[in-house]
């Protein structure tokens, strides 16, 4: 059951889709990057064609800023948790899902003691 915020993130979202299809877009993706307790998003940004991938799309002229509200209602993008990380939340407008692909930033070290 979701919380009333998500329902009413849920439903907004529902709504901008049949008026993004109607415009022809398919995908809306919002690229995201931090570590630690810091993090930032890129713009909202639309596209059209079979698949969205980060950098390798144009975007589209098409105003979907206020889905990031939303967006960050319903998904956790993960940014703070551990060291950070980056990725992508993507909403595909046709199936009207969202998915988040989320690369970790991790910390690795090695400490070796030497006798004298």
């Amino acid at each position: 059951m979701l919380e009333p915020e998500q329902a009413a993130a849920k439903a907004a979202i529902l709504a901008e889709c049949a008026r993004l299809s109607a415009a022809g877009v398919t995908f809306v993706a919002i690229h995201f990057d931090g570590c630690g307790d810091d993090g930032a998003t890129e713009d909202v940004k639309c596209y059209k064609g079979d698949e969205y991938v980060h950098e390798e799309c144009a975007s589209q002229e098409h105003d979907s800023s206020h889905l990031q509200d939303h967006f960050e209602v319903l998904v956790p993008y993960g940014y703070e948790v551990g060291c950070g990380g980056f990725g992508d939340v993507v909403l595909n407008v046709r199936t009207k899902t969202i998915s988040v692909t989320r690369n970790d930033y991790f910390e690795d070290y090695t400490t070796s003691t030497y006798e004298v």
